[in-house]
Formats: C-alpha cells, sequence, structure tokens
C-alpha cells in the first residue's frame, strides 16, 4: 500500500532561514530534514503566493494556467481586471489525482481554494477567503465543525501592511495557532490519504518585522523592541509541525515546502514613471501626488494614442504594450512588438541604482519562460536587482527611487528560492515538479 503523503507549505519560508539563521531554534524540522532530504526549491515567475502554490499543486507554469498574480487582465480592454480566485483553475490538482485513484484528501489553507468546490474528502480554504460569514468548507457540515474547534477561525492577518505592529503580531501569532490546532484535530477525525495544509503566517511576518530582524537592512533599528520576533515566531512555529507530525501515521511522508523564499527590499522603483520619462506612457495630465495607474486608466488619464506601454506594480512588475488590433486604442504595430519589447528590455536593463552603480535586473518574456501562455499575460516581467526593489505602479513620483512602499509599510521582497524538505530521499528543485513526484507515491 502506498504510503500516506502529507504535505505541509510555509509560504515564504528561505533556505537561508531554516537551514541555517533559524536551524537550532527548529529541531523537529531539522531532524526531519536531517533524517531525509533537504534543499533549496526553484520557484516560478512571477515568485508569489498566486500563481505560485496553484502552480506546485498542479505541476503547471503560471502560462499554462494562465493566472499571472492577484490580479490578472480579464480581456484586452484597459479596465478589465479579473482578481484571482478558485474558479479560474482549470488543470487537475492533487487533490483531484488523489480522487482518480480512490484516495481521500484533507486539505486546508491553500491559495486558490476559495470558493470551494467539491473534494473527495474535506476542504478548508485558504487566506482569500472573506470571512467565516461565508461558505469556506467542502462539505460545508465540516465548516461547524472548524468553528468548534476554533470559534474565530481566522483566515489571514488583516492588513499586514501597517504601523501597528503589536497588534499585526498577535495577530499573526493567532492565524498560526488556530489553523494548526484545527489542523492538527482534523488530522485525526478525518480520514485522508493525502493532507495539505498551507500557513500563510511566514509570509505576514517577513513582510512586517524584516527590517527588524535584518542587522543590514537600512531601516534596521537594533533597539527596536521587534529585533527577535521573527525568530521567536520560527520558534513557536516548530513546536506546531512537531504537534502535527505527531498525528501522522508512523509511514507518512512528511514534504515541508515553501512557493518562494525571502530578502530585503530596499524599496521601490517607480516603473511607470521611468517609462513616461523615456517616451513610452503619455497622460493626459500628470497627478499632483502619486497616484496608481489603474485609478488614472479608470479616469481616462492615459493619452493611448500616444502610448506605447505601462505597468501594473508589485513585487514583481508586469509590463503590457498598447498593441494595434489587439489593445482598443492600440499603437504599436503587430510586426513591431518584438522589437519594442527588445529595446524596452534593453532600457531596463541598464538603469542604474539611485547610487548611480548598475542593478542585476532581470525581464522575462512569457514564450521563454513559459510553456505556452492561457489568458492575458504580460508581455514582459521585471525584477528590480533581483527584486531587491520592488516595482512600483504609481505615478507621479517625486523621484524613480522610493523608500516608502505605495501600498503600506514592507520591508522584505521574495526570493527566487524556497525550501524543499522529505522524510524521503528523494530531492526536489523545482516547484513544479513536486505534482509528479507526490503522484509517483502513489502509484
Amino acid at each position: 500500500m502506498a504510503p500516506k503523503i502529507a504535505l505541509i507549505g510555509l509560504d515564504c519560508a528561505a533556505p537561508h532561514l531554516v537551514f541555517e539563521t533559524f536551524r537550532e531554534e527548529m529541531p523537529n524540522l531539522t531532524k526531519l530534514a536531517e533524517k531525509g532530504c533537504f534543499c533549496p526549491l526553484q520557484t516560478v515567475v512571477p515568485p508569489i503566493t498566486v500563481p505560485a502554490w496553484m502552480c506546485m499543486m498542479t505541476g503547471k507554469d503560471p502560462g499554462e494556467l494562465g493566472i499571472y498574480g492577484f490580479r490578472n487582465r480579464k480581456d484586452y480592454s484597459y479596465k478589465g481586471v479579473r482578481f484571482a480566485h478558485g474558479g479560474l483553475r482549470k488543470e487537475p490538482a492533487l487533490w483531484d489525482y488523489m480522487a482518480s485513484r480512490g484516495k481521500q484528501s484533507l486539505l486546508m489553507g491553500i491559495p486558490m481554494t476559495y470558493p470551494p468546490r467539491p473534494v473527495t474528502g474535506n476542504l478548508v480554504t485558504g487566506f482569500l477567503t472573506p470571512g467565516r460569514n461565508v461558505p469556506f468548507t467542502w462539505p460545508e457540515s465540516l465548516r461547524s465543525e472548524v468553528l468548534e474547534i476554533s470559534p474565530a477561525y481566522p483566515f489571514d492577518a488583516e492588513n499586514f501592511r501597517t504601523h501597528e505592529k503589536q497588534r499585526l503580531l498577535e495577530e499573526i501569532h493567532l492565524l498560526t495557532r488556530e489553523q494548526f490546532r484545527v489542523a492538527k484535530e482534523l488530522s485525526l477525525r478525518k480520514k485522508w490519504d493525502f493532507f495539505a495544509l498551507v500557513q500563510i503566517g511566514p509570509d505576514r511576518m517577513h513582510h512586517a518585522f524584516w527590517a527588524y530582524h535584518d542587522a543590514s537592512h537600512p531601516k534596521h533599528d537594533p533597539q527596536s523592541p521587534f529585533v527577535n520576533v521573527l525568530r521567536e515566531y520560527y520558534r513557536q512555529l516548530d513546536v506546531y509541525l512537531g504537534e502535527l507530525f505527531a498525528t501522522f501515521p508512523k509511514d507518512t511522508r512528511i514534504l515541508v515546502v515553501s512557493d518562494h523564499g525571502v530578502q530585503k527590499m530596499h524599496g521601490g522603483i517607480a516603473l511607470n514613471d521611468w517609462l513616461i520619462r523615456e517616451g513610452y506612457l503619455a497622460l493626459k495630465e500628470m497627478p499632483s501626488t502619486p497616484t496608481k495607474i489603474e485609478k488614472l486608466i479608470e479616469e481616462n488619464q492615459v493619452d493611448w494614442k500616444n502610448t506605447l506601454a505601462w505597468a501594473w506594480g508589485g513585487y514583481s512588475g508586469k509590463i503590457y504594450l498598447n498593441v494595434r488590433g489587439r489593445e482598443p486604442q492600440g499603437i504599436v504595430p503587430p510586426r513591431k512588438v518584438a522589437f519594442v519589447r527588445d529595446r524596452l528590455a534593453e532600457k531596463l536593463k541598464a538603469l542604474p541604482g539611485e547610487d548611480g552603480l548598475p542593478l542585476q535586473t532581470e525581464i522575462y518574456a512569457p514564450e521563454a519562460i513559459y510553456r505556452k501562455a492561457r489568458n492575458v499575460a504580460p508581455d514582459l516581467f521585471v525584477h528590480f536587482d533581483s527584486l531587491a526593489w520592488r516595482s512600483l505602479g504609481s505615478v507621479g513620483n517625486d523621484s524613480l527611487w522610493v523608500h516608502e512602499n505605495d501600498t503600506g509599510p514592507d520591508d522584505a521582497n521574495h526570493a527566487m528560492e524556497g525550501i524543499f524538505i522529505s522524510s524521503g530521499k528523494t530531492r526536489i528543485t523545482s516547484i513544479l515538479d513536486i505534482y509528479g513526484y507526490i503522484c509517483s507515491l502513489v502509484e
């Protein structure tokens, strides 16, 4: 008989944290790694929670899924935006494969599982769930069971980009504690062959408290009362992991993985202001204060007849060309798309840092990194200085280099390597190979 398989996801956990910095604080995870195997895990572009977790669960890259982030262009209009949700997934996931083999799954906290869809087994939806007052389980009767175990069951820490650090710290600890409490109880109550839990808490801790932890961060304050909160969080996280491992049958194949890593973020580069400066983006009137490009588009302030490209901001920047015959007022001739895109990428790679020194900027075209590109893919992805800088989507900044994030306080960005730890001896080095590996354990 195939062993039971348990996959525990720690959103944003990085190799240098788990394998080095916090190794002694995490005896349960360290023991699992030393008895089995561990290695860095290469993620996808863009390296963000959505779509990375669903790429792992399906073995499909973002292009094959047609999902390129939390927000996606719904069509080639300028204003059509579609937010990621579970209904957008068309590819079979691991739990679908398990069902085809007559096996039960117990799923908790996996991004893009809201709204809940039928599964063979039990499902508690992930952090994009709007609250406890909507259906968030399959079967629906499981909802009352979850709330019996944890009446205030949280899906996320609210508003993690905030200056209210103490309030947020308490919420993240509550989130982690209650989700593990429900996971432990359900793992004992329910029949399962495949167990999967994704915990978003590490990601929230990193974005909110990285500058306190990292002595090399430009905003680090060694006198802050929050200097050690990240270390203390990982120490407690390991306790929860040990308690959860103890509920699994002895021969369970345990995997602990992450969707991407983490690194310090110096600030943001105002990508749309740069596009304006270089003559790619034209506005009817410049805003007097920094304004999101989406608002300017909604208010018809973009001069599309003189615009070659515009960008959405985020940890990973997304650039769209204004192509004739594709966008409503497109001006880039289709035969010139490759030339305009290549020239744009060349200029972006040459953009220096605020100190005048070169940046290690990476530019990705969809056809170069995806097996195919469904729906409306960005024409280019931008990783400024290997993601040491995020891409700002706002327009009207005083400088191209901005040290205050345009979406709220945030001192960390993602990195391209997450973690892979297994109680078995097979090393998996790509997030896209986990699906096939888990399926092979069932054969």
